[in-house]
Formats: structure tokens, sequence, C-alpha cells
């Protein structure tokens, strides 16, 4: 999500592209944009030039938004919370651990899409991405603009 962020001013953002950039494997994404796109975080472009695109501003758009979407978890205990850990009961420190959990929701439900994009070690890390994409050359994303994440 934060890759197609960043390269969302040039339209959509092909997965093909997402996968290179990143190093995950297109299946894998596939899987996880259908996720996205049903908790309507995202749209489908069909056709030439298609791709995926944010469904709504960057800004408005939550990191714990993302996660929840994939039904992944940010959950510190070994038993997902269910409280079975210690021969089928609650262990000493789980609510210690269901606590924290907590606070990670919390704390990335308070980091938009947008937050990232300005943070000035996400561009480096993208600029280097696209000239390693680029093999060399300039590469398109010369610097993401802070108009562009208004």
């Amino acid at each position: 999500m934060l890759d197609l962020a960043l390269h969302a001013q040039h339209g959509p953002v092909s997965l093909a592209d997402i996968s290179e950039r990143q190093g995950i494997s297109l299946s894998y994404l596939e899987q996880l944009f259908a996720k996205l796109r049903r908790s309507n975080l995202v749209t489908s472009v069909r056709g030439p030039g298609g791709g995926y695109q944010l469904s709504r501003d960057m800004g408005g758009i939550q990191v714990a938004q993302v996660i929840d979407a994939v039904n992944e978890s940010v959950d510190a205990t070994r038993c997902q919370g269910l409280g079975g850990c210690h021969s089928g009961d609650t262990c000493l420190t789980h609510h210690l651990w269901c606590d924290l959990s907590q606070q990670i929701h919390e704390f990335l439900s308070g980091i938009s899409l947008a937050d990232l994009v300005k943070r000035q070690d996400v561009q480096q890390v993208a600029l280097r991405q696209d000239m390693r994409k680029a093999n060399g050359a300039a590469p398109h994303l010369d610097k993401i603009e802070a108009s562009a994440v208004e």
C-alpha cells in the first residue's frame, strides 16, 4: 500500500511493478490486493495502463486499516488472544501482552499512508528502489512533493 501511495500520482500502479520494486511475489500481491479491494481501500483499473489506485485520499487510510483488511494481526500474545496458552488457561502475563497488542493497534491507527509518504527516509528508499528498477536510469520519482499527499 505504501508503494501504491508513493506512485499514485502517476496513475494506476500495476502489481507487477510493485512486485519488482518490493521483491514480493505477484501471486501473493494478487491475494492481498483482492482483500484490500473488498475492504474498499483500493480500486482496480482494467486495460492497458491499468492497475490499482487508492480508493480515497491517502490521509484517510490508516496503517491499522490496511493490516486489518488483509487479516493480519499485531497480536503480541502466543495464544492469539484466546487465553489458552498455559495448559488451556491464561498465563500470568496474558493481559500484559493483550494490552501491548491494543497499544500497537492504537499506534498504527494514528498513522496514515500520507504520514508515511511524507517521511524523508521513506522517500529515500522509494528513490533507491525506482533507480534500481530503472537500472540506473533517471527515476520517474524525483521527489515526492508535499502537495501530492494533501
